[in-house]
């Protein structure tokens, strides 16, 4: 009877850790860390809804790639905690829009203000 019971215990503990296995495997890393395909996204969202000129894509290019080089960076510093590593990428943020803001027609830095409030609110609501 003992071996039965342990049988039945070694069982479901190996079929426990399996189910969760697969459950790590399946759900998104909850991490501030966007994948290229969803900066890819959001970078042509904004020419689009935004009607960049080919002069304003090129430099909108330019300065999204150098504040995402360094996104990524202050992400993969492990000397700066949680924290710090937030509030340095909300100012990095605030840089990079002021640099866009600079090129920008006033219509434009309305709308991309707009596209990001929803973008926030999106985010929110699925938690990711």
């Amino acid at each position: 009877m003992k071996k039965l019971f342990m049988s039945l215990l070694v069982t479901a503990f190996i079929g426990s850790a399996a189910v969760a296995q697969t459950q790590d495997q399946t759900t998104k890393p909850q991490t501030d860390q966007k994948s290229p395909q969803d900066k890819a996204e959001w970078d042509k969202k904004v020419k689009e809804e935004l009607k960049l000129t080919s002069d304003q894509v090129t430099k909108y290019d330019a300065i999204s790639k150098e504040f995402s080089d360094k996104m990524d960076a202050i992400a993969a510093d492990a000397t700066v905690n949680a924290d710090a590593q937030k509030e340095r990428k909300m100012q990095l943020k605030k840089e990079k829009e002021a640099k866009l803001f600079e090129f920008f027609t006033p219509e434009q830095q309305t709308k991309y203000k707009e596209l990001v409030e929803k973008k926030k609110k999106d985010t929110a609501k699925t938690g990711s």
